[in-house]
């Protein structure tokens, strides 16, 4: 049996701080949200790679991580 780490949905999976996703916190709350500021954004590739593996698909980045400079 493998440990595999628990994936927070509502954490940025690289700094750990709320990602404040509105399609998260609707799905844990049932309370319809307005349109995410996520789904207004376009995610390079470099962006997306910075996520572990185990958490894509799993957690969205937190705006600040969204919008830092990729090294």
């Amino acid at each position: 049996m493998q440990d595999t780490p628990l994936i927070d949905p509502q954490r940025c999976p690289l700094c750990g701080q709320p990602n404040l996703c509105a399609m998260e916190v609707e799905r844990a709350t049932g309370v319809k949200q307005p349109p995410c500021w996520c789904s207004q954004v376009a995610f390079d590739a470099t962006q997306l790679s910075r996520i572990p593996e185990a958490a894509r698909g799993q957690a969205c980045l937190c705006s600040a991580c969204a919008q830092a400079d990729t090294p």
